[in-house]
C-alpha cells in the first residue's frame, strides 16, 4: 500500500456515554482526494474532531504519518463548518488568512511581509483577492467558505480536512473549490472531506469512505461506490446514478 497519511485504530466516540462512532479502523492513503459520507448522525463531522483532538475519544488511537497529531500539528490544516465559525467577529479577510500563517511564526505571532505576500497569493488562489479588506460579516456564505479555503491553503499543511465545505455555496463556488482540491491531490497532498452530494461523489473524489457510526467500507471509488454500500450506509435499498 502507499504511505499512509491518517492511520485510525480502534476509535471510539461518545456522547453522554452513547456512541457516536464505534470501533473505528481507517487509513488514508498519502495523496488521496476522499469524501466522507453518511446519512445524519452518521458521525462525520465527529471523526474530524477526532483526528484533530477536537474530541477526546472514549479509546483509540490517530496517527498523522506514524506520529500522534500533536507532534505532526504543522503538517494539518482544517476548514471548519462554516456553521460553526463566529462571522461577526470584527476582522477583514486578509487578517483571516493570514491567521492560517500562525503555526510557522515565532511566539511573538507578528506576520513578516513574506507572510502578508503569502496570504494575498491564497486569495488570489481563490478569487478573492479583490474583497481583502472587506469585513467578514460582509461576505456571502460562498465568500466567506472561500476566505476560510484560503487561510487553509496559506498553511501549506500536508493533510487538509475539510467539514462540509460545499454547504451553502453556489455552483461557482463550488467548482472553483473542487478545482483547488484537485490541484492539492495533484501536488500529492491528502485532502479529506465530508461530503453529503452522492451524486458528485466519482466526479469529484478518487477515495470514499462509508461511514455510519461504524466504519462501512473504505477505498477507491471506482471499486466501492456501488449500490450495495450504499444500501448499508443509509438503511435503505439506495440507488445512485453513477458517472465513471
Amino acid at each position: 500500500m502507499d504511505k499512509i497519511a491518517v492511520k485510525i485504530d480502534d476509535l471510539t466516540v461518545a456522547y453522554n456515554y452513547k456512541p457516536v462512532l464505534w470501533d473505528i479502523d481507517l487509513q488514508i492513503p498519502e495523496g488521496v482526494l476522499m469524501a466522507i459520507v453518511g446519512p445524519n448522525g452518521a458521525g462525520k463531522s465527529t471523526l474530524i474532531k477526532a483526528i484533530l483532538g477536537i474530541l477526546k475519544p472514549l479509546a483509540g488511537s490517530v496517527k498523522i504519518f506514524d506520529q500522534p497529531y500533536d507532534s505532526q500539528r504543522k503538517k494539518v490544516a482544517y476548514v471548519p463548518q462554516k456553521g460553526s465559525v463566529d462571522w461577526d467577529f470584527p476582522t477583514t479577510a486578509l487578517d483571516v488568512v493570514m491567521m492560517g500563517t500562525y503555526g510557522n511564526l515565532d511566539w511573538i505571532k507578528r506576520p513578516r511581509e513574506k507572510e502578508k505576500k503569502e496570504a494575498l497569493e491564497a486569495l488570489e488562489k481563490v478569487g478573492m483577492l479583490s474583497f481583502k479588506e472587506r469585513q467578514i460579516s460582509q461576505l456571502s456564505g460562498g465568500q466567506q467558505q472561500r476566505i476560510f479555503l484560503a487561510r487553509a491553503l496559506v498553511q501549506n499543511a500536508e493533510i487538509y480536512f475539510m467539514d462540509e465545505p460545499f454547504q451553502g455555496v453556489d455552483a461557482t463556488t463550488e467548482v472553483a473549490i473542487i478545482n483547488i482540491l484537485k490541484e492539492l491531490r495533484k501536488a500529492n497532498k491528502t485532502v479529506v472531506v465530508v461530503h453529503h452530494d452522492l451524486q458528485t461523489v466519482p466526479e469529484y473524489f478518487d477515495w470514499v469512505t462509508f461511514l455510519n457510526v461504524k466504519k462501512i467500507a473504505t477505498g477507491p471509488v471506482k471499486d466501492i461506490f456501488n449500490d450495495e454500500n450504499l444500501t448499508k450506509t443509509y438503511g435503505i435499498n439506495y440507488k445512485v446514478s453513477i458517472q465513471k
